[in-house]
Protein backbone atom coordinates (compact mmCIF):
# COMPACT_ATOMS: atom_id res chain seq x y z
CA UNK A 1 0.00 0.00 0.00
CA UNK A 2 0.90 3.34 -0.33
CA UNK A 3 1.26 6.01 2.22
CA UNK A 4 -1.64 7.75 1.96
CA UNK A 5 -3.60 4.16 1.81
CA UNK A 6 -1.94 3.13 4.81
CA UNK A 7 -2.77 5.97 6.56
CA UNK A 8 -6.79 5.86 5.60
CA UNK A 9 -6.65 1.96 6.99
CA UNK A 10 -5.07 3.52 10.14
CA UNK A 11 -7.95 6.02 10.26
CA UNK A 12 -10.62 3.48 9.44
CA UNK A 13 -8.94 0.83 12.56
CA UNK A 14 -8.75 4.21 15.05
CA UNK A 15 -12.46 4.91 14.40
CA UNK A 16 -13.49 1.03 15.20
CA UNK A 17 -11.59 1.61 18.16
CA UNK A 18 -12.60 4.99 19.39
CA UNK A 19 -13.74 5.06 23.03
CA UNK A 20 -16.07 8.24 23.16
CA UNK A 21 -16.14 8.36 26.77
CA UNK A 22 -12.34 8.35 26.46
CA UNK A 23 -12.17 10.95 24.01
CA UNK A 24 -14.33 13.14 26.00
CA UNK A 25 -12.57 12.71 29.13
CA UNK A 26 -9.53 13.97 27.00
CA UNK A 27 -10.91 16.95 26.12
CA UNK A 28 -11.97 18.11 28.79
CA UNK A 29 -8.80 17.45 30.48
CA UNK A 30 -6.93 19.77 27.92
CA UNK A 31 -6.18 17.79 25.04
CA UNK A 32 -7.61 19.75 22.34
CA UNK A 33 -6.36 17.78 19.48
CA UNK A 34 -8.44 18.63 16.13
CA UNK A 35 -8.90 14.79 16.22
CA UNK A 36 -8.77 12.22 19.67
CA UNK A 37 -10.76 9.12 19.24
CA UNK A 38 -9.84 8.35 22.98
CA UNK A 39 -8.21 5.00 21.50
CA UNK A 40 -6.24 3.19 24.37
CA UNK A 41 -2.16 2.47 24.18
CA UNK A 42 -2.75 -1.22 23.83
CA UNK A 43 -4.76 -0.71 20.63
CA UNK A 44 -2.50 1.73 18.93
CA UNK A 45 0.65 -0.82 19.96
CA UNK A 46 -1.85 -3.54 18.17
CA UNK A 47 -2.33 -1.95 15.41
CA UNK A 48 1.27 -0.48 14.53
CA UNK A 49 2.38 -4.33 14.92
CA UNK A 50 0.97 -4.78 11.65
CA UNK A 51 2.77 -1.77 9.88
CA UNK A 52 6.43 -2.17 11.68
CA UNK A 53 9.01 0.55 11.41
CA UNK A 54 8.55 2.78 8.42
CA UNK A 55 9.79 6.16 8.20
CA UNK A 56 7.87 8.05 5.31
CA UNK A 57 4.44 6.37 7.29
CA UNK A 58 5.68 7.61 10.56
CA UNK A 59 6.38 11.43 9.45
CA UNK A 60 3.27 11.47 7.82
CA UNK A 61 1.07 10.63 10.98
CA UNK A 62 3.56 13.09 13.18
CA UNK A 63 1.77 15.97 10.66
CA UNK A 64 -1.66 14.82 11.44
CA UNK A 65 -3.16 17.27 14.35
CA UNK A 66 -4.47 13.77 15.75
CA UNK A 67 -3.68 12.46 18.87
CA UNK A 68 -3.96 8.62 17.93
CA UNK A 69 -1.91 9.36 14.56
CA UNK A 70 0.90 11.16 16.83
CA UNK A 71 1.63 8.49 19.17
CA UNK A 72 1.66 5.17 16.52
CA UNK A 73 4.30 8.01 14.75
CA UNK A 74 6.44 7.49 17.57
CA UNK A 75 5.77 3.70 17.50
CA UNK A 76 6.32 3.13 14.17
CA UNK A 77 9.80 5.70 13.53
CA UNK A 78 13.04 3.37 12.66
CA UNK A 79 15.57 4.87 15.21
CA UNK A 80 18.09 4.81 11.98
CA UNK A 81 16.31 7.68 10.43
CA UNK A 82 15.64 9.87 12.84
CA UNK A 83 18.25 12.74 12.89
CA UNK A 84 18.77 15.12 15.24
CA UNK A 85 17.02 17.97 13.69
CA UNK A 86 13.99 15.55 12.81
CA UNK A 87 14.02 15.00 16.82
CA UNK A 88 13.93 19.13 17.27
CA UNK A 89 11.29 19.32 15.25
CA UNK A 90 9.22 16.76 17.04
CA UNK A 91 10.02 18.09 20.57
CA UNK A 92 9.25 21.76 19.38
CA UNK A 93 5.63 20.32 18.01
CA UNK A 94 4.79 18.12 21.11
CA UNK A 95 1.91 20.74 22.97
CA UNK A 96 0.59 17.94 25.75
CA UNK A 97 2.59 15.90 28.22
CA UNK A 98 1.04 12.66 27.43
CA UNK A 99 2.62 13.24 24.33
CA UNK A 100 5.73 13.90 25.37
CA UNK A 101 6.31 10.93 27.97
CA UNK A 102 5.10 8.37 25.42
CA UNK A 103 7.39 10.34 22.56
CA UNK A 104 10.13 9.86 24.99
CA UNK A 105 9.08 6.37 25.83
CA UNK A 106 9.03 4.74 22.95
CA UNK A 107 11.29 6.69 20.75
CA UNK A 108 13.98 8.99 22.52
CA UNK A 109 15.50 7.05 24.61
CA UNK A 110 16.76 4.66 22.31
CA UNK A 111 17.63 7.26 20.16
CA UNK A 112 22.17 7.02 20.20
CA UNK A 113 22.16 10.84 20.76
CA UNK A 114 19.54 10.53 23.63
CA UNK A 115 21.87 12.14 26.46
CA UNK A 116 23.23 15.14 24.02
CA UNK A 117 19.78 16.21 23.16
CA UNK A 118 18.42 15.88 27.06
CA UNK A 119 20.29 18.54 28.08
CA UNK A 120 19.89 20.66 24.78
CA UNK A 121 16.48 20.72 25.26
CA UNK A 122 16.45 20.88 28.93
CA UNK A 123 18.21 24.73 28.89
CA UNK A 124 15.90 25.62 25.76
CA UNK A 125 13.60 28.24 26.42
CA UNK A 126 10.01 26.77 25.26
CA UNK A 127 8.43 25.02 28.21
CA UNK A 128 7.10 22.51 26.39
CA UNK A 129 10.74 21.25 24.78
CA UNK A 130 11.96 21.63 28.49
CA UNK A 131 9.65 19.19 29.14
CA UNK A 132 10.55 16.77 26.84
CA UNK A 133 14.35 17.56 28.20
CA UNK A 134 13.57 16.42 32.16
CA UNK A 135 10.97 13.32 30.99
CA UNK A 136 14.27 12.36 28.33
CA UNK A 137 16.70 12.77 31.11
CA UNK A 138 14.39 10.87 33.53
CA UNK A 139 14.40 7.79 31.27
CA UNK A 140 17.89 7.74 31.03
CA UNK A 141 18.97 7.79 34.41
CA UNK A 142 15.76 4.56 34.60
CA UNK A 143 18.47 3.01 32.27
CA UNK A 144 21.34 3.42 34.09
CA UNK A 145 22.68 6.32 32.15
CA UNK A 146 25.82 7.91 34.68
CA UNK A 147 26.55 11.72 34.67
CA UNK A 148 29.76 13.04 34.92
CA UNK A 149 30.55 15.98 37.71
CA UNK A 150 29.70 18.42 34.53
CA UNK A 151 25.94 16.77 33.67
CA UNK A 152 25.01 16.51 37.61
CA UNK A 153 25.82 20.05 37.90
CA UNK A 154 23.49 21.20 34.50
CA UNK A 155 20.63 18.54 35.73
CA UNK A 156 20.53 20.35 39.10
CA UNK A 157 20.76 23.60 38.08
CA UNK A 158 18.24 23.24 35.41
CA UNK A 159 15.63 21.23 37.78
CA UNK A 160 16.19 24.30 40.32
CA UNK A 161 14.52 26.88 38.00
CA UNK A 162 12.07 24.85 36.53
CA UNK A 163 11.27 23.67 39.75
CA UNK A 164 10.80 27.72 40.64
CA UNK A 165 8.99 28.21 37.69
CA UNK A 166 4.67 28.96 37.36
CA UNK A 167 4.32 25.71 35.36
CA UNK A 168 3.12 23.11 37.10
CA UNK A 169 3.58 20.22 33.97
CA UNK A 170 7.67 21.59 34.05
CA UNK A 171 7.90 21.18 37.69
CA UNK A 172 6.51 17.59 37.78
CA UNK A 173 8.82 16.60 34.53
CA UNK A 174 12.24 18.41 36.43
CA UNK A 175 10.89 17.11 39.79
CA UNK A 176 10.51 13.07 38.36
CA UNK A 177 14.21 13.91 36.59
CA UNK A 178 15.90 14.34 39.93
CA UNK A 179 13.79 11.89 41.75
CA UNK A 180 15.72 9.15 38.81
CA UNK A 181 19.25 10.61 39.22
CA UNK A 182 18.75 10.12 43.22
CA UNK A 183 17.89 6.62 43.05
CA UNK A 184 20.91 5.88 41.29
CA UNK A 185 23.17 5.84 44.52
CA UNK A 186 23.36 7.57 48.04
CA UNK A 187 25.95 9.52 46.86
CA UNK A 188 23.43 11.49 44.37
CA UNK A 189 20.73 11.10 46.79
CA UNK A 190 22.74 13.07 49.09
CA UNK A 191 23.52 15.81 46.71
CA UNK A 192 19.98 16.63 45.90
CA UNK A 193 19.29 16.55 49.26
CA UNK A 194 21.36 19.44 50.12
CA UNK A 195 20.58 21.49 46.48
CA UNK A 196 16.73 21.21 47.52
CA UNK A 197 16.62 21.79 51.24
CA UNK A 198 16.44 25.69 50.60
CA UNK A 199 13.53 25.56 48.37
CA UNK A 200 11.48 24.17 51.50
CA UNK A 201 11.58 27.68 52.61
CA UNK A 202 10.85 29.18 49.47
CA UNK A 203 8.01 31.84 49.35
CA UNK A 204 6.30 29.80 46.73
CA UNK A 205 3.92 27.39 48.48
CA UNK A 206 4.05 25.33 45.48
CA UNK A 207 7.97 25.45 44.94
CA UNK A 208 7.64 24.08 48.68
CA UNK A 209 5.87 20.89 48.08
CA UNK A 210 7.64 20.04 45.10
CA UNK A 211 10.83 20.34 47.07
CA UNK A 212 9.20 18.46 49.95
CA UNK A 213 7.58 15.54 47.69
CA UNK A 214 11.02 14.43 46.46
CA UNK A 215 12.62 14.60 49.14
CA UNK A 216 10.29 12.65 51.17
CA UNK A 217 10.78 10.28 47.80
CA UNK A 218 14.32 9.97 48.31
CA UNK A 219 13.82 9.41 51.80
CA UNK A 220 11.49 6.50 51.57
CA UNK A 221 13.83 4.89 48.98
CA UNK A 222 16.37 4.91 51.51
CA UNK A 223 14.42 2.82 54.10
Amino acid sequence: MTIPEQIKEIKTQLRMAMNGAASQSMRESGLDYRLNFGVELPRLKTIAARFGKNHDLAQALWKEDIRETKILATLLQPVETFYPEIADIWAESIRFGELAELACMNLFQHLPYAPRKAFEWMARDEEHVQQCGFLLAARLLMKGCELNPQGTDELTDQALTAIASPSARLRRAAALALKKYAAQNNAQAQHVQQALRPLTAADDEYVRLVASDILDDICACNE
